[in-house]
């Protein structure tokens, strides 16, 4: 008797990434059994290894264009993604499967000797590229000033016990899969910091025309999860937003209830804070309010 083919999982190729996929592949074990990891290069990877100081501007599905091609093309059978670094525009031919239960949102602001926000030198330098990160954290402490940063985690962590940075920003989920241990006073808070829409959410993606793998992929995918990270996204294409716009998002859905909080720095460099609550299964009101209330036209 033949056995069933072992589903091909792509993935990029950092330590982080394999984690993530590694975490899919669990979660698809019950049902589809053994998995191979597809290791695949991705033109945002190689760009951010050779510049590190972000010598370079990020833009929309630099870190998974060559994942979607692979599939499309059937060298593997899905692919795990950050949700975080998707576009907001769908790919024709592919769908999303299955979003997994979301980690901790949060982001976690460090330090070399385990200080916290409030412990920081006057103009304390923070490893961070994010227009996002550097727009709430000028509202908690206008003197920091956000340095550029790019590469893996282990590269930045590098950077800030070299002495490089008094503080860098990360993302909580990505330094958990990793098993990297920090203080719980580095988890910053919602109301200072709102995560980048669907961060900490594992998207599976596959071939639209691929219909029993997607009903496999339906028994693993967390409803709450993927309603409130989609709002998350409808919310960043609806401003018009890419990867690099200063939104902070969040969905939380509880009894059938969406909330929805975002942070937005606006073209006056104004921050402006907002949320909303409506139906689950009416995510678009709760959007278009949001979207309102930060200044959408």
């Amino acid at each position: 008797m033949i056995g069933a083919p072992t589903l091909r999982i792509g993935t990029r190729e950092s330590r982080l990434a394999l984690a993530q996929a590694r975490i899919a592949a669990d979660a698809l074990a019950p049902s589809l059994g053994s998995a191979e990891l597809v290791p695949i290069s991705t033109r945002g990877d190689a760009i951010s290894a050779r510049r590190p100081r972000a010598g370079w501007v990020e833009t929309d599905g630099q870190f998974t264009r060559e994942l979607e091609s692979a599939l499309l093309d059937g060298r593997v059978d899905l692919v795990v993604h950050s949700y975080k670094d998707l576009p907001t525009a769908p790919m024709d031919g592919l769908v999303i499967g299955a979003v997994l239960e979301r980690a901790d949102a949060r982001d976690c602001l460090l330090t070399a000797d385990q200080g916290t926000l409030d412990d920081l030198p006057f103009c304390a330098r923070i490893g961070t590229s994010s227009p996002r990160r550097a727009a709430q954290l000028a509202g908690a402490r206008s003197d920091l000033i956000a340095m550029p940063i790019r590469g893996n985690v282990e590269t930045r962590l590098r950077r800030l016990q070299a002495g490089e940075l008094d503080a860098l920003i990360l993302a909580a989920a990505g330094l958990d899969r990793l098993g990297i241990e920090i203080p719980d006073h580095a988890r910053l808070p919602f109301d200072l910091m709102l995560p980048a829409p669907a961060q900490g959410a594992l998207a599976l993606q596959v071939r639209s025309g691929d219909h029993d793998l997607r009903e496999t992929l339906a028994g693993v995918d967390h409803g709450p999860t993927r309603v409130s990270v989609e709002a998350e996204r409808r919310l960043l294409r609806r401003i018009g937003g890419g990867c690099l716009a200063p939104l902070g998002a969040l969905g939380e859905v509880s009894g059938g209830t969406l909330r929805l909080r975002a942070a937005f720095e606006d073209a006056t460099g104004t921050l402006r804070r907002a949320e909303a609550y409506g139906p689950a299964d009416d995510a678009d009101a709760v959007v278009a309010e949001v979207a309102a209330l930060i200044g959408d036209a």
